[in-house]
């Protein structure tokens, strides 16, 4: 579970000292290891546009078992000062079904991001979640040389999509991504919406970690 030097001995993707919130470490998902964590995040009913609230802890450690061994899909934690903040993931859209969806790009990643339980007294802290997302979007358009994020969230989810959009993703209308029922994983079909933020428009935002 968390302590306060979680995942320490882990190499991050990403680190950055963000001053007046505190250090910020992207962790590559250890299935194992983050186990605790990740039953704990994505079985909350907060959490029901994951898609996982029924899981138990043996499913959710072969869905990321399973994401650890795709190509195209990572999982990453967020580590602010030593204690678990945030569930991000990155796919390309190329691969995933979201392409049946829109026209795919040179440079485009897709994201998904689930921010964890604050710590005591952050739920009102100005910008926890800005800066969470922020610094892992420093990773995943910078760090990792792309032009554009793309982002999918459930339609009725009004509270992320708000968030996104204070972020600078721009919306670009309502999708419905098609049903996937594979041996190794089923997805429903889901209403979603679908944004965008490019790394230029980032990199000049007022939330890019500077």
């Amino acid at each position: 579970m968390a302590t306060a030097t979680y995942g320490d001995a882990r190499e991050a993707v990403h680190e950055r000292r963000v001053d007046g919130f505190g250090t910020v470490r992207v962790l590559p998902v250890d299935p194992h290891a983050d186990l605790d964590v990740l039953h704990g995040w994505v079985t909350e009913e907060r959490a029901a546009y994951w898609g996982m609230t029924g899981f138990t802890k043996q499913q959710v450690l072969e869905t990321y078992l399973h994401l650890d061994s795709l190509d195209t899909h990572h999982a990453f934690l967020t580590v602010k000062d030593g204690v678990p903040a945030a569930l991000f993931q990155t796919y390309e859209p190329e691969a995933d079904r979201v392409s049946e969806c829109y026209e795919v790009l040179p440079g485009d990643i897709g994201v998904h991001l689930l921010i964890g339980p604050p710590a005591s007294g952050a739920a009102e802290r100005p910008g926890w979640s800005s800066t969470l997302l922020a610094a892992f979007l420093t990773y995943a358009l910078t760090g990792l040389d792309r032009q554009r994020a793309v982002v999918e969230p459930d339609a009725r989810n009004a509270k992320v999509i708000a968030r996104l959009t204070r972020q600078g993703f721009v919306p670009a209308g309502d999708i419905v991504l098609p049903e996937i029922d594979l041996p190794e994983v089923h997805l429903p079909e889901k209403h979603a919406r679908l944004a965008f933020l490019t790394r230029e428009a980032f990199e000049k935002g007022p939330t890019a970690p500077r």
